[in-house]
């Protein structure tokens, strides 16, 4: 029975090749035309740079966000700096600021002192956080959030009326660095990435055509994944923006596969059709299993509660789907037109054979596993002790660009500036007023900005214009903004904005609401451990799974896991041994596309050593022989993965993109160094399960179920020609007796 099912799979897999190369051309005309309708759906692929949109509906700050939006709108935020410029030029400045279109107000200290009054009754030490030697600092609020276009045109506005005088920066201004910049980096990341992936190819390969046909076949892939995107709506920028780099990364194997598949078949002697018919039955399983980890790794991210790992594990696990689309049906059709011009640009192999460094490594191997070994506990204790950076605060604009060193003048200057939201039912003034003073007596509070701050005492709020109590007074609500004296993130930031959260609670206990960078800072921690905790045993355990079932074996994923596993620990414990921060997000995503993306290289060791030991008794030699047949596809690939990980990191100014390139270039080194060094001797120690008579008979029983089906194609392939021959010498008769006129 199991012949028969095995014949069925095999026949049905040698119909879809069959259907493959016997209409490449017209499945090369439709990719064609798929591949130019995805990139013409390109630009309307939206992008969100608002990570607070990605928080579970249920976080207190994301109830908050959306209260406020309700009620007033999302205000985007920003601080504005003037140098040289007297109290008077700075009050006039402000006077021109308030009338830009998309400003809401401009928080300064005229609201306290008398600006008009004479230098000699100005009490400067008063106002020495909005106003010192000859500078003046003052809090923006937009009518609109950090991501909205009125938001973006208001900065342009403001920088118009600054001049070379001051600057802008803040959420608002540092979003819009964002989303102008990173398109144009990403480009000239790619353009990197190409060209150092092309020159590795030539290396690695034997034509000089040959990475021409990869990169063709991994573009198409890439233009399909990124127009299918539309149906998602929107993705985030850090999947917009690594997901092109990542995918070119981790599915160039593919294509190699493919093409020594068909080369191989060549070499029998088969015709072009023939040996690609072959080579791509043979492919298919191969391909398949090896990409099936990866899909593990990435598919994951969708469990995510913050949503941005949604379209995450989406488009990256999409992006795995359409490379092996692309190798399947529109590789044949490309070797078979360009086989000829492969095979005039033959050059000779520039990799050595690597038998020297086979022996080095299979000598060394036990002791790397023993230090392996004895680190991996330090490494994993380390990595969660890392000093993690969690919300948007983290990901703008890095150190070195003109928005990122002018917030820290303002910030050494004039201390920090944090705004905080609150939302509390509209009740009465002076419960408002009650409240607005114990904010204001708090050591770390700036300014509390309420209707109170506008309306003296004993005028009514009906005295004030519409455009001014609408900023506070809304739909049976009141908005507080609070500026405290601290960064957006970090320990005195989450414990004053719990305090002010225990205040409001005081006032209103049975409905206020908190939001802000740090509020959603806060939530967003909560959420992402969570999630890296569910995210990581999932990958793990579909990777184990994945493992298994190809070798048939529970020991076989614990062999080609450990050396992962230790190389990941390692990558994640680096930042807190050369005491750097970490964000989050980078950490939680890389952990699964490193495991993902380099379990393959312990898998093709473990294969080639299992098709050694066929031949080979001495274990030894061939853990050897393993090395020197998987390193040069391991180096292959893991330089790929070092190259556009680092170009990724070095070019990107944006901070959460640089992050998880750093990360996934520096966790492919280690990998291929651990897998390298360390599945020599874990083989060795592993071979009585990899060995064992039921493995012999398994794979003898294959054998048999091969050479069945074998059999059976030649018998049926006589059968044809037989039945051919036949027809001929019948059809032969018949043209001998026509000439003579006989029946």
């Amino acid at each position: 029975m199991a012949i028969k099912d095995m014949l069925k799979n095999r026949k049905q897999q040698r119909h879809i090749a069959d259907i493959i190369v016997d209409h490449n051309r017209g499945i090369a005309r439709f990719v064609l035309i798929l591949v130019v309708f995805c990139l013409c759906c390109v630009p309307f692929v939206g992008v969100n740079y608002d990570l607070t949109s990605y928080l579970p509906e249920y976080a207190g700050s994301k109830v908050a966000i959306d209260k406020m939006k309700e009620n007033f709108g999302y205000p985007g935020t920003g601080r504005i700096m003037l140098e040289n410029v007297s109290l008077y030029e700075a009050k006039q400045y402000k006077n021109q600021l308030e009338k830009v279109e998309g400003v809401d107000q401009i928080v300064w200290c005229d609201l306290t002192s008398q600006v008009y009054s004479g230098s000699d009754f100005i009490d400067y030490t008063a106002i020495d956080e909005y106003y010192k030697d000859n500078c003046a600092v003052m809090d923006v609020t937009f009518t609109e959030g950090d991501t909205s276009r009125v938001t973006h045109r208001a900065i342009d506005g403001i920088e118009e009326i600054l001049g070379d005088r001051g600057y802008i920066v803040g959420m608002s201004p540092t979003n819009k660095f964002t989303e102008e910049n990173v398109q144009g980096q990403m480009k000239m990341i790619m353009a990197v990435a190409v060209t150092f992936i092309f020159l590795i190819l030539l290396v690695t390969t034997t034509s000089y055509f040959e990475p021409v046909l990869f990169l063709t076949v991994i573009g198409c892939a890439i233009a399909i994944n990124k127009g299918t995107n539309l149906v998602l709506g929107e993705i985030s920028f850090v999947t917009n923006n690594i997901a092109d780099v990542m995918q070119l990364a981790t599915s160039m194997d593919y294509s190699v596969f493919l093409l020594h598949a068909y080369e191989r078949e060549r070499e029998k002697g088969a015709g072009k059709e023939e040996a690609m018919k072959a080579g791509l039955k043979n492919t298919i399983n191969t391909v398949l299993a090896s990409s099936l980890t990866t899909f593990c790794g990435f598919i994951v991210l969708i469990t995510m509660q913050f949503k941005m790992g949604w379209d995450l594990g989406i488009v990256m696990s999409k992006s795995i789907i359409c490379s092996l689309m692309m190798v399947i049906f529109l590789m044949p059709s490309l070797l078979l037109r360009w086989s000829d011009r492969i095979d005039r640009m033959r050059h000779r192999p520039f990799l050595p054979k690597f038998h020297r460094f086979s022996v080095v490594v299979n000598r060394i191997s036990p002791f790397v596993l023993g230090f392996v070994l004895l680190i991996a506990g330090p490494c994993y204790v380390a990595q969660g002790m890392n000093d993690f950076m969690y919300g948007p605060d983290a990901i703008g604009a890095g150190p070195g660009v003109s928005i990122y060193e002018n917030a820290r003048k303002i910030d050494e200057k004039f201390g920090r500036s944090n705004l905080l939201v609150a939302i509390v039912p509209t009740e009465s003034d002076y419960k408002e007023r009650m409240l607005t003073d114990e904010l204001e007596d708090l050591p770390y509070v700036k300014k509390v900005m309420t209707l109170s701050a506008y309306l003296p005492d004993g005028v009514p709020e009906s005295m004030l214009p519409k455009s001014v109590t609408k900023l506070f007074h809304q739909g049976g609500y009141t908005r507080l903004l609070i500026y405290i004296k601290t960064k957006p993130e970090s320990a005195l930031a989450y414990r004053d904005t719990l305090e002010v959260r225990g205040i409001l609670e005081k006032h209103y206990p049975e409905e206020c609401y908190i939001t802000g960078n740090t509020p959603s800072t806060m939530d967003m921690e909560n959420i992402l451990k969570i999630d890296y905790k569910r995210v990581n045993n999932l990958a793990m355990a579909g990777v184990f799974l994945v493992v298994m079932m190809s070798f048939h074996s529970p020991i076989m994923p614990l062999v080609t896991m450990i050396p992962i596993m230790i190389a990941i620990y390692l990558n994640m414990a680096f930042p807190y041994l050369v005491g750097k921060s970490l964000i989050f997000i980078g950490y939680a995503v890389v952990s699964c596309i490193q495991l993902g993306a380099t379990i393959d290289y312990a898998i093709l060791c473990t294969e080639n050593y299992m098709h050694v030991r066929q031949t080979e008794p001495d274990k030894k030699e061939a853990s050897r022989a393993m090395v020197e047949l998987s390193f040069p596809s391991i180096l292959t690939s893991g330089t790929i993965l070092v190259v556009c990980g680092y170009a990724i990191s070095y070019l990107s100014s944006i901070p959460a993109i640089s992050e998880v390139g750093h990360l996934v270039g520096r966790g492919a080194i280690f990998s291929v160094l651990f897998v390298t060094s360390t599945m020599p001797v874990l083989l060795r120690l592993t071979d009585h399960f990899i060995m064992t008579p039921a493995a012999q008979k398994r794979q003898m029983r294959r054998a048999r179920i091969h050479r069945a089906y074998v059999a059976a194609v030649n018998r049926r392939r006589k059968r044809h020609e037989k039945i051919k021959e036949m027809v001929q010498k019948a059809f032969g008769k018949k043209d001998e007796q026509e000439p003579g006129g006989e029946s």
